[in-house]
């Protein structure tokens, strides 16, 4: 496995001394690598905690929050272990455990519970059970509960939703399982949480979400839209984060009615498990400004897991970086702008869906097809605060619709795709295996190289994923003084595993182009 100063990622925990050095100096490269509890206080924290340094034959280290409060230990007050950006880890692998920590995230076990969980996975539950309880210290059910305490505290902390409406958005069942799980994990009531919060000292930026404001009730709003409760919270990231290429690509590349640029955010449309929601995302120096508009609470921890992912915010970029920097010609790219990260998606089968209908036309031909997709096919929206009009078409929705308005044999790739989702031939969820879906993805007619290594980058979310066939990969390798041609251009590229797609971000940013730069912070409602 790949480590990071010697610490092992598939199981960082098991080295003492390295993770007692990280505590020792504060290092917050390694908040959320793993927790480090304490026995004589009983509490966890995360490894920069500012709180003066445990005894090393006091420290106990977990791979998760769930693993330590499994054990019977609490929070810090002070670090909040449980706003740690999340591992690497789970985004970097293809096993099992990262497979499950990303549906995790995404909310499955809430939705379908565990055996839901395991039948995605392609187990059966007391299998996926052994495996993570072997790896993280913690079963499926012990980690959908930590991530719900981590929701429910951010919004104790930070709104003034009701109980009530604070234990439905978080996820809990009832209020006794919310007060429950709020008192084991924190030490505090729910009410005592909240009034600490607004009686304490400030906190630093990075530790926690903002603040976050309900909108209006259950009924609607009064300006006629469907979303009922607007939430801002604040997304932490591992510095350094290079936001200029990362929002730049999102906008450059923004489907007209479904994404814009509107006063320095990056917003977009995206469907929910019961609804539907508009994000703003606005890049920040110490964090990313979140606004959620939602037509269900209950969609708040979902759609904080998907723009995380869209962001690439749980990257380690330190990691990446120096892996990268070691390419004489990489080197000067990654000096002059370190931290950059890898434009995502909220939906794989939309960017897949995208991915096809721009094969071999410009961004901007591109963007103009697929905006007359949602145009044609799209469910209608009512945005109160933008130009957002329609969420992207579910592929139910685009098999019984027209084919799109694009050449003979790109039209044909695209209802090839569309098909092959519906019938569940290729999978392009969270928990989906790269390489199956890899190999689906080439048995159908008119899909080639470029398409599916582009699906794995940003639909799959593969660190390894390489456009080979990309014309502006082969042209900034060859401004940088790289070869050019696919076949030593490859040769060269395997040095730079397993962050190939990290390094196809440095070879756009070689060149002048719009996916390059920040859009302007004022007055582009693009």
């Amino acid at each position: 496995m790949w480590s990071l100063d010697g610490l092992d990622s598939a199981a960082p925990h098991r080295d003492p001394e390295l993770c007692a050095r990280a505590v020792r100096s504060r290092d917050a490269r390694f908040d959320g690598w793993f927790f480090v509890a304490v026995t004589s206080t009983g509490i966890y924290c995360r490894p920069s905690c500012p709180a003066r340094a445990p005894r090393v034959e006091n420290m106990r280290f977990h791979p998760t929050a769930a693993s330590a409060q499994r054990a019977g230990f609490r929070a810090c007050k002070r670090c909040r272990p449980d706003a740690s950006p999340g591992s690497p880890a789970w985004n970097h692998r293809a096993d099992v455990v990262a497979r499950a920590m990303r549906l995790i995230a995404d909310g499955v076990v809430d939705r379908a519970g565990v055996p839901g969980l395991a039948a995605r996975l392609g187990y059966s539950p007391r299998q996926l059970e052994r495996q993570l309880l072997a790896e993280l210290g913690a079963g499926p059910l012990a980690l959908a509960r930590a991530q719900r305490a981590q929701t429910a505290r951010l919004l104790l902390e930070t709104t003034t939703m009701s109980m009530g409406d604070v234990a439905t958005a978080a996820g809990f069942r009832s209020i006794r399982a919310f007060n429950g799980t709020v008192r084991e994990i924190f030490a505090l009531a729910p009410g005592d949480l909240r009034r600490r919060a607004l009686s304490g000292p400030a906190v630093p930026a990075r530790a926690v979400p903002a603040r976050a404001v309900p909108a209006a009730s259950a009924g609607g709003s009064a300006d006629g839209s469907d979303l009922i409760a607007t939430i801002t919270v604040r997304l932490p990231f591992r510095a350094p984060l290079h936001p200029d290429s990362l929002f730049g690509h999102l906008v450059a590349t923004a489907v007209p009615g479904v994404e814009e640029w509107r006063d320095g955010a990056y917003r977009r449309t995206l469907r929910t498990p019961h609804g539907h929601a508009i994000v703003a995302l606005r890049p920040l120096p110490d964090h990313i400004a979140c606004r959620l508009a939602l037509s269900d609470i209950r969609d708040l921890g979902f759609v904080i897991a998907r723009c995380r992912r869209l962001l690439d915010l749980d990257a380690d970029p330190t990691a990446v970086d120096a892996h990268l920097r070691t390419d004489p010609h990489l080197a000067p790219l990654v000096a002059r702008a370190p931290g950059r990260r890898i434009p995502r998606t909220v939906d794989p089968a939309e960017l897949a869906l995208r991915a096809v209908l721009g094969q071999q036309v410009s961004v901007a031909a591109a963007r103009t097809h697929a905006g007359r997709l949602v145009r044609a096919a799209g469910p209608p929206i009512h945005d109160p605060d933008g130009g957002l009009t329609h969420l992207w078409p579910t592929v139910a929705e685009l098999a019984d619709g027209p084919a799109p308005a694009v050449p003979a044999g790109r039209r044909r790739a695209f209802t090839a795709l569309v098909t092959a989702l519906v019938s569940g031939e290729a999978e392009l969820d969270e928990g989906g295996d790269w390489s199956r879906t890899r190999s689906a993805l080439a048995g159908l007619p008119g899909i080639g190289p470029w398409t599916i290594e582009t699906i794995a980058m940003r639909a799959l979310g593969d660190p390894d994923a390489f456009v080979l066939e990309d014309l502006g990969v082969r042209r900034g390798a060859e401004r940088i003084g790289l070869p050019a041609t696919p076949a030593a251009l490859l040769r060269r590229a395997a040095a730079w595993r397993p962050w190939r797609a990290y390094a196809v971000q440095y070879l756009w940013a070689a060149l002048d182009h719009p996916i390059n730069l920040m859009p302007p912070r004022e007055g582009d409602h693009s």
